[in-house]
């Protein structure tokens, strides 16, 4: 394999640009070697050298031997080049590099721009890595310190347990009784405000957050606890409501637990509540107030603690990685250098490449030493291989015999799916004359099910795009590495259902035509969805539990917004809820055809005329987008971007059109249809604007690629005007409720589930240049690894 090949696939893809521009360079160093080339032919065809020619560069070349021995042009002694070294102004920045030419290369231009990118390239290397290796050090010891907290507070609550270890007590929390030092309003708001001069302060040498960050990061109040690990939500209306001040064992802490959880969410509530009803009466909470730091607080900043010495790690051996690769990259280039032109540039400029910073601080490795003995002595049980675990996991293998079933799987689904399709042809089930009891009962189910596999099979394509172009979807979505689904097991998944779901389905079809009647078959299906819904919350470790765990506490986070803390995964799966209303629907139905004993009497027009059954069916088509705008809702709590309120006013005028959908199906009026129309235009034009400018980055008008943005990870520009158009034309779906078009002697049902699928197929690929563009602001920033928020921060006020 080529080294650029290696290079390229072994490099943090977020810190693209901060390493070596291999490419760069071996242009440079192409175009030296053709001006060479040139040069040399030019010589060899000039007329021959005469004597009186060689007599004179004999006298130099003497004249030049004399020098060296007598010790004139001591410069020489460096051979072709000499490196000169700036010494840094200030402890921030990084010493720089100049290389004067010597020789026959002083007077070329070719030459000059090579070392000249060369210096700069090095120079680049040595201040990224001294900036990160600043970051990472002072929240290694923002860290130590945290974690002496968290065993003094441990110690703490083991002896007070040990002490007061009665029958009664030994039945209830035990807690540590500390004293509360300040926790008045005016002292919050004060503090608030400070830290939001602060962030003002650090915003005018960087950029704002992303606004869909993946991850928080906290702001301690004292500099010992760690001033780089800013938490963006520090100026939200929660943050001062997460975190307490108090008095424990001579300290001043305080424990700032972020609002992730409804009991987290609610007991904040509750405090602003008290702390009104205080505020009223007094100004201040007494002094000598009670605060109990029980241990389930205690287990949450053990938890945090855990998790940012874990992401700490992988950024330590991130910054490794980028030495080692930097240090290849200049080897290799040189040689090529030396190789071309037969010096030996190759030891000078490395003597100087090893002695600089990148190459020659330990301080790095020292600090990756010292994390792996804090987690193996306090968070692994003085267990090195379970340490390991944690701090280096290995990822899973893929195995050969996934691919074979895939394919197993996939020539069972087509030949299943071809004759199912050939005998419900001959027996007519799909025409408009067709049976209707089957179109009624069965139809919704495989209609649910194939847009539902559907959408997964679009999801394994994705993740097999973004492992192509190299975007970090494990660390956007915050997924473990060693549970994450990988392509071929989504399409395991995808290929073994649909067998599943269209072999029952043929042989309930069969049945049918052979006679049986629906009374005596028609539980099929439904024994068919409740086996999936088993499987989906089966307790025991198979069937990928994991992530089928995963998905039920992100549908959980989802239906209990705006409680929960809002992350990637969470938002970015309700968009996908959005784009699966008809499943919903189709879902509710057979729910209620099933759970209402209806499939018994064959009464499939029940559920219909049932008013709950009706109203219901308004919430469903109303609930992906009420969840979408929570979760709008929550972040603008939490961060205070406007954006997020923006974007709220977006799946508002979804919901708007989604109902005036379904009161045009029920009542099929002109005046409805006029309100479709408008509605439905004015969220479609909002819908286009966000997902080309916000969503997808697209659209710049000064950008270098005319009407898309600088930085692309695909190389055809033509496939991006190619999505837009194609979401323009998909998003316009919805004409078809106005225009009620078929295709042929079809059934409306099977044209309903033909657009729904070109829904899902438009989220599919909004989903790649979704993650495309939150990947290009994290690789913009640099962030490689969260920072996960910490729990304990020092007060030094008395």
């Amino acid at each position: 394999m080529k080294f650029s090949k290696q290079f390229a696939g072994q490099l943090v893809p977020e810190w693209k640009d901060a390493f070596v521009d291999y490419w760069q360079l071996k242009k440079r160093l192409k175009q030296f070697c053709l001006y060479s080339n040139n040069t040399n032919d030019h010589n060899t065809t000039s007329s021959p050298t005469s004597t009186k020619d060689q007599h004179t560069s004999l006298a130099n070349s003497l004249v030049s031997s004399l020098g060296s021995l007598f010790g004139h042009h001591q410069h020489r002694e460096h051979g072709a080049i000499q490196v000169h070294k700036k010494f840094a102004s200030s402890d921030n920045k990084a010493d720089m590099y100049e290389t004067e030419l010597l020789d026959q290369f002083a007077d070329s231009d070719t030459a000059r721009e090579l070392f000249a990118c060369l210096d700069l390239q090095l120079n680049k290397v040595n201040q990224f890595y001294k900036t990160k290796e600043k970051e990472f050090l002072d929240r290694g010891e923002s860290l130590k310190k945290q974690v002496e907290i968290l065993v003094e507070l441990k110690t703490a609550l083991k002896q007070q347990r040990a002490k007061g270890a009665s029958s009664q007590d030994s039945r209830e929390d035990l807690s540590i009784s500390c004293t509360i030092s300040s926790c008045d309003e005016e002292s919050i708001k004060d503090r608030t405000e400070q830290e939001q001069l602060q962030d003002q302060l650090q915003d005018k040498n960087t950029d704002d957050l992303e606004k869909n960050d993946v991850a928080s990061v906290t702001s301690p109040g004292s500099d010992e606890i760690g001033k780089s690990m800013r938490m963006k939500r520090e100026d939200s209306k929660f943050s001062a409501l997460s975190s307490s001040s108090f008095n424990c064992q001579g300290k001043n802490l305080r424990i700032n637990i972020p609002l992730t959880t409804p009991s987290l969410t609610f007991s904040a509530i509750s405090y602003l509540v008290w702390g009104d009803l205080v505020n009223q009466s007094s100004k201040r909470i007494p002094e000598g107030s009670r605060l109990h730091i029980n241990k389930t607080k205690i287990h949450h900043a053990e938890k945090m603690i855990r998790g940012a010495l874990i992401e700490l790690y992988k950024g330590l051996g991130y910054l490794k990685t980028y030495r080692n690769l930097n240090l290849l990259a200049f080897i290799k280039i040189l040689k090529k250098f030396d190789k071309a032109t037969g010096k030996q540039v190759l030891p000078i400029y490395l003597k100087v490449v090893e002695s600089s910073y990148f190459n020659s601080s330990d301080q790095v490795i020292n600090l990756a030493d010292e994390v792996e003995e804090l987690f193996i002595k306090h968070f692994a049980e003085a267990d090195r291989r379970k340490a390991m675990k944690y701090l280096k996991p290995h990822h899973r293998e893929e195995s050969h015999s996934v691919t074979f079933f895939i394919g197993l799987f996939t020539g069972c689904f087509i030949a299943l799916l071809v004759g199912y399709v050939f005998m419900a042809h001959i027996t007519g089930m799909y025409r408009p004359q067709g049976d209707t009891v089957y179109m009624e009962t069965v139809y919704p189910i495989l209609s649910m099910f194939s847009l539902l596999f559907l959408h997964l099979f679009l999801y394994g394509c994705n993740i097999f795009m973004w492992r192509k172009t190299r975007i970090n979807y494990s660390f956007i979505f915050e997924l473990a590495p060693t549970k994450e689904l990988k392509y071929r097991d989504v399409f395991l998944i995808c290929t073994t259902s649909m067998t599943a779901v269209v072999g029952v389905l043929f042989i309930h079809l069969s049945l049918v035509t052979r006679g049986y009647s629906y009374s005596q078959v028609q539980a099929i299906p439904g024994l068919l969805l409740l086996i999936f819904l088993l499987l989906l919350v089966c307790p025991f470790n198979i069937f990928y539990k994991s992530s089928r765990y995963r998905f039920l506490c992100v549908i959980r986070n989802i239906i209990l917004s705006p409680l929960y803390k809002v992350l990637m995964l969470d938002f970015f799966m309700a968009d996908q809820l959005c784009s699966q209303v008809p499943m919903l629907r189709n879902l509710e139905y057979v729910a209620c055809y099933y759970m209402t004993g209806s499939y018994k009497t064959q009464d499939y027009g029940y559920c219909m005329r049932t008013k709950h059954y009706q109203d219901f069916a308004y919430a469903v088509s109303f609930l992906p987008y009420y969840w979408r705008a929570m979760q709008c809702a929550r972040r603008w709590f939490d961060e205070g971007k406007t954006s997020h309120l923006v974007n709220l006013g977006k799946y508002v005028s979804a919901m708007l059109a989604a109902g005036a959908k379904v009161a045009y199906e029920k009542e099929r009026s002109a005046g409805w249809l006029c309100l479709l129309v408008i509605v439905s235009t004015a969220a479609t034009v909002y819908q286009l604007y966000w997902d080309f400018v916000k969503d997808w980055g697209l659209l710049q008008k000064n950008s270098k690629n005319p009407w898309l943005r600088n930085e692309l990870m695909l190389r055809r520009k033509i496939i991006y005007y190619f999505s837009m158009g194609l979401n323009l034309i998909l998003r316009l779906a919805w004409l078809q409720t106005v225009l009620h078009s078929n295709f042929g002697h079809v059934d409306y049902r099977v044209t309903g589930l033909f657009l729904a699928g070109l829904e899902v197929i438009r989220r599919g690929q909004w989903n790649f240049y979704r993650l495309e563009n939150e990947h290009l602001n994290n690789a913009g920033k640099f962030r490689a690894v969260k920072t996960v928020p910490l729990p304990f921060e020092e007060d030094e006020e008395n």
